[in-house]
């Protein structure tokens, strides 16, 4: 056993003995700042240099905090490492070193061996509901698990993305030492903890930095979110630099996936930022994983392991359900031809004109990239969430086209991942949940339904009013998963097909390359690689309704064995006639290359 390093900082409360702390904020718009503590009373903060305030005072981890301002108002610490409640109650004065870790050992895996499982800790049951789901995880096949964010919100329910308190874990959800023991537990099963962090915005209430650290925003640049983050500013890049250090540092995290980076507008500090994780946490396995509509391959060529490949899982969705609204409709007009380029070259988009951007460039050449460096699934979070009702794809198309498009997904050698649910195609809706009240409740909201109402299916205003109240509880109880009576069973077809992808795919993946790519027909699609050890690999795919002509599989040299195939059905005999199934995956190893 041993206990855990705190990770230093420069702002908020820092304990220097057992019984003594330091309390710093950057409050640049006041003059005075008053500490606010249990058993103290109103202790004046000194006035330092930049906009800083500081004070050292008599008390030790569990002392209750806040910020007064010059007019009066109270506010949280912005680098709380835990609430007393809610993100507007006190902050709590945390020892980092209070825990008592089992797996001091644990150094990590290798990138390659990922199958990540997002989720959402709330729907879980918190921090400790999590760990209840660890063994069934393990048995599946998933060794990594991606926490949606966990950053302290408004309310006792959201969806994660608008948390207003980046250092401290959702009260709701469990204490400090709590995450710490559910990230343990996951290291004793060999499963690594990736966080989903949010470093492009905060959440609309209860964020009061705009009252005392204005700079803190640009006036000159907005986003869907309200005024950007300055990044030019050394204090901003500060906060949410050591914010990713304290979570990989402090907590052990595996890894980090940024949300929306091309919203922070810095790719120099995305740079810093992964160059300070690689050389602090140097002699562990530690993985860090963007989301970017820009299709910005500098960043994969620069520290970042891999990007969420929203191409893959657009064209795929479109193939399959035909949607063609909103951003789909960039993937609309050849969806089969767009997948095998994903499949084959990563971004689908790679400096061409977009229609849902109006016509603007997007992306950069991503062909040179090996296949590990993008995240593929057939849902997460925002493809869920954000749909007016939540549907799940599962719940979209037919078992079969679903059943073909999940052995697409884990026999291509990209990293997949599973959305929570998707082990058993459930079919319950992921909804867009959160919980205030008064009158922004309200604003939430319409502001949801307005949202749609560009849509064809949404132009009736009574149907735009059938979009569930975020607000409502029944919106968030809605979003819990119930597994049905045929989850086991899927269970284990869905862990043979990972069983099969760690025994054959994943020892052959590093220096993976794609070598060609053919569309076949309607939804029907063959992707070649060669693998790491000079072995051809192929996948075919039809996620059609009919069937496809297409040529014969051959042996790597013309000559000697046939490939073999990794998922052997009937289907495979029919490919020898030169024949694709509809709604077939079937892989191969040892084929022809060009």
């Amino acid at each position: 056993m041993s206990s855990g390093a705190a990770h230093a900082m420069p702002f908020g409360a820092t304990l220097l003995t057992p019984e003594r702390t330091r309390f710093r904020l950057w409050a640049p718009a006041q003059t005075a700042v008053t500490l606010v503590a249990d058993h103290h009373g109103r202790v004046p903060m000194r006035a330092a240099a930049d906009g800083w305030h500081e004070v050292d005072l008599d008390c030790g981890a569990g002392t209750r905090y806040r910020y007064e301002l010059a007019d009066g108002h109270c506010v949280p610490d912005p680098a709380s490492r835990a609430q007393h409640g809610d993100a507007d109650g006190a902050s709590i004065v945390v020892d980092p070193c209070a825990y008592a870790w089992q797996q001091p050992q644990w150094r990590g895996r290798p990138w390659r061996e990922a199958v990540i499982y997002e989720l959402h800790v709330g729907l879980c049951g918190g921090f400790a509901g999590v760990i209840d789901e660890l063994d069934r995880l393990v048995k599946l096949g998933v060794t990594a698990i991606e926490l949606m964010p966990i950053g302290e919100f408004s309310g006792s329910r959201n969806w994660g993305y608008d948390g207003v308190l980046q250092f401290a874990p959702e009260a709701s959800y469990g204490t400090p030492e709590d995450l710490k023991r559910l990230i343990d537990a996951a290291h004793a099963r060999d499963l690594m903890v990736f966080l989903d962090v949010v470093y492009n915005h905060f959440g609309p209430r209860e964020n009061w930095l705009g009252r005392y650290a204005p700079q803190f925003f640009r006036d000159d640049v907005h986003t869907p979110w309200g005024s950007a983050l300055d990044f030019r500013r050394p204090q901003v890049r500060q906060f949410f630099l050591d914010n990713a250090l304290y979570w990989i540092g402090e907590y052990r995290f595996d890894g980090l996936r940024l949300d929306a980076v091309h919203a922070i507008g810095d790719n120099g500090w995305l740079r810093q930022l992964a160059q300070r994780v690689r050389g602090e946490c140097a002699g562990r396995e530690v993985h860090l994983i963007v989301e970017n509509e820009d299709n910005n391959a500098e960043l994969l060529e620069n520290g970042f392991d891999a990007q969420w490949n929203d191409d893959f899982h657009n064209a795929l969705h479109v193939v399959l359900t035909g949607e063609h609204e909103g951003y789909y409709i960039d993937y609309a007009a050849a969806p089969t031809t767009l997948l095998a380029r994903a499949l084959c070259e990563g971004f689908v988009y790679q400096g061409q004109a977009s229609t849902w951007r109006k016509g603007r460039a997007r992306g950069t050449p991503s062909a040179h990239l090996s296949p590990l460096c993008f995240v593929d699934f057939l849902q997460n979070h925002d493809q869920v969430g954000n749909r007016a009702f939540g549907e799940r794809l599962s719940s979209l198309v037919d078992a079969a086209g679903w059943h073909a498009a999940m052995e697409l997904l884990l026999l291509s050698p990209s990293i997949p991942m599973l959305f929570m649910g998707d082990e058993w195609s459930a079919r319950e809706p992921f909804l867009y949940f959160t919980d205030y009240d008064d009158g922004f409740a309200t604003e939430v909201r319409e502001g949801r339904r307005r949202e749609f109402a560009a849509f064809a299916g949404f132009a009736d205003p009574h149907r735009r009013a059938e979009i569930p109240d975020p607000n409502a509880v029944e919106t968030f109880e809605r979003s819990r998963l119930h597994r049905p009576a045929t989850a086991e069973a899927e269970a284990r077809w869905l862990a043979g097909l990972l069983e099969l992808r760690a025994r054959e795919l994943v020892p052959r993946l590093e220096g993976c390359r794609a070598s060609g790519a053919e569309v076949l027909g309607v939804g029907a699609l063959r992707v070649d690689w060669r693998l790491g050890d000079g072995s051809g690999y192929s996948l075919w795919c039809n996620l059609g309704t009919q069937a496809v002509r297409c040529a014969v599989p051959r042996a790597a040299d013309g000559a000697g064995e046939a490939p073999r195939p990794l998922i052997d059905t009937a289907a495979w005999s029919h490919l020898g006639d030169g024949v694709l199934d509809p709604r077939t995956t079937l892989a191969a190893l040892g084929t022809r290359l060009p």
